[in-house]
């Protein structure tokens, strides 16, 4: 065997050579992004900082509404650029912040992940869990601000969001796509409206997202826990920014639940976002905007919220086919002081929405829940968005209803002894009482149609009004499977016979103690 060549001087021995070769070529490989050329990075300094706000100077590049990173991993939101000095919207606890630190600019504008990895979280409004859950991995980053959908991209509202409440499906009813405001005073029921209709979602195909702005945390963590326990939580997301999280936070949580929903309507799905509540995130849009030395206007309210508000609602909109066909509904909260409703922003949320909710306080204390008056109450898009079936049912009950209640006004200020306004009276108390529904009970659309079918037909005359609960519990259990798209006849006519039946069963059940079926009980 001929003798091996010497190796080069220097160069290590046969197979190691090789292996340190590779290596080289592989680290090289793994290295070179990393090796690019200078980097550019725009700092500055916090000139004052105090009430969730800071004031930059030194960074001229900044755009709005780009996130700024400060020491010890807190971020702000910049909010108003002036010549010289930024004023930013702290998201996080300032902690031991102050004047003189440094301040960088990040370069991307407020964002969140977004994705199915959402579904059945607690996340505050930059994505981060509250839940003690792993970090979310969302399928990309979503900015906050987005132009609302343009009027070529969208279609028409036609198909109903059932909330399971009979006063709203019946009367009000609220289409996928449609921006419906639920508005009353403190106390009224509002959350529970709404959460409501979140649970009722249980056996759609909706995705629900529930907002809490400036709630305290043990009315936010009531929500969780109703929605995991009666509702489908693995297609809920929750997007909190409490009471006593910093103002940035709240500022930015209700365009964090519109980005986190649409990335489901964008892809054909439909979506329903809750904002619980929008007097509270104007409250908190007043606060920095007058720290920030912007113009107050009226109720000291600056001039712009009427265009944040709209903005952020727009974007709520039934997509065209060629879009995907999916949805987003909207259904803001806002909170009236002793029932004002010509307030600044429960006049700017009307005038944006296509109808609103209105709870009265009244008839919450005299125990008609939900506490719905039906008077001021109004759906822009209505039958519209309604199944016929439901539609022919419901014909003529909102008329008879209100002209109940004018004629039971009237009938306060001395006894009524025409037997035909008696019957009216009588009437609309059945109806009165047929509309009221506990919380965590929804009725099916089939059995929605029933009860009013009954109603229209005067059957449930002849119960007393206390007994009309028991009546809808055994509806509820003879009337079973999906409504009909429409009533015929027929169809009618088989509704009539069975609920005519069930009146008879309540009735004579409720007449064994010995008063008759049809009396009024104290």
């Amino acid at each position: 065997m001929p003798p091996r060549p010497p190796e080069p001087a220097g160069s290590p021995p046969g197979a190691l050579g090789g292996s340190l070769s590779a290596w080289r070529e592989s680290a090289e490989r793994r290295l070179a992004p990393g090796l690019g050329g200078p980097r550019l990075e725009e700092t500055g300094r916090v000139e004052r900082i105090g009430d969730g706000i800071a004031l930059v100077s030194g960074l001229d590049g900044a755009r709005a509404e780009e996130l700024l990173a400060f020491p010890g991993g807190v971020f702000g939101l910049a909010r108003f650029l002036d010549p010289g000095r930024i004023g930013c919207v702290l998201l996080d606890p300032p902690g031991a912040l102050e004047a003189g630190d440094g301040v960088r600019a990040t370069g991307r504008v407020a964002s969140l992940p977004v994705g199915e990895a959402l579904l059945g979280r607690v996340v505050d409004p930059l994505g981060r869990p509250l839940d003690g859950g792993p970090p979310i991995r969302g399928e990309r980053f979503a900015p906050m601000e987005r132009p609302a959908p343009g009027i070529v991209e969208r279609d028409l509202v036609s198909v109903p969001l059932e909330t399971g409440l009979t006063v709203i499906d019946g009367l009000f009813a609220i289409g996928r796509g449609q921006r419906e405001l639920i508005i009353g005073d403190r106390a009224t029921g509002k959350t529970a409206l709404a959460v409501d209709t979140v649970i009722n979602q249980k056996d759609s195909d909706v995705v629900s997202v529930y907002v809490a702005v400036g709630q305290r945390s043990s009315s936010v963590g009531q929500v969780i826990e109703a929605v995991r326990a009666r509702g489908a939580p693995e297609r809920t997301v929750f997007v909190v920014a409490e009471a006593d999280a910093p103002p940035g936070q709240q500022w930015l949580a209700p365009f964090a639940g519109f980005s986190v929903a649409e990335f489901f309507r964008d892809r054909g799905e439909d979506a329903l976002v809750v904002v619980d509540d929008l007097s509270k995130h104007a409250a908190v849009h007043r606060q920095i905007s007058l720290l920030l030395r912007q113009p107050p206007g009226r109720e000291a309210f600056p001039g712009d919220i009427f265009y944040l508000h709209a903005r952020l609602l727009e974007r709520a909109a039934k997509l065209s086919r060629e879009r995907g066909g999916g949805s987003l509904t909207a259904l803001p909260i806002a909170e009236t002081q002793a029932g004002n409703l010509t307030a600044y922003i429960p006049t700017n949320l009307i005038s944006i929405t296509d109808g609103q909710i209105y709870l009265d306080a009244r008839l919450f204390g005299e125990g008609q829940k939900p506490a719905v008056d039906v008077g001021r109450s109004v759906s822009r898009v209505g039958g519209k968005a309604q199944r016929p079936a439901l539609r022919a049912a419901a014909a003529g009950l909102r008329l008879d209803y209100t002209q109940f209640l004018e004629l039971e006004l009237f009938s306060r200020f001395g006894t009524v002894t025409d037997p035909s306004t008696r019957r009216r009276l009588e009437h609309g108390r059945r109806i009165r009482a047929a509309l009221a529904q506990p919380q965590f009970a929804p009725l099916a659309e089939a059995t929605q149609v029933a009860l009013l079918l009954a109603l229209g037909a005067g059957q449930l005359d002849a119960l007393a009004s206390g007994d009309i609960g028991r009546f809808k519990e055994r509806l509820a259990q003879s009337v079973a499977g999906p409504a009909s798209e429409t009533l015929d006849d027929a169809a009618r006519e088989r509704l009539l016979k069975t609920t005519a039946g069930l009146v008879r069963e309540v009735g004579a059940g409720a007449g064994s103690d010995g008063r008759p079926a049809g009396a009024e009980r104290s």
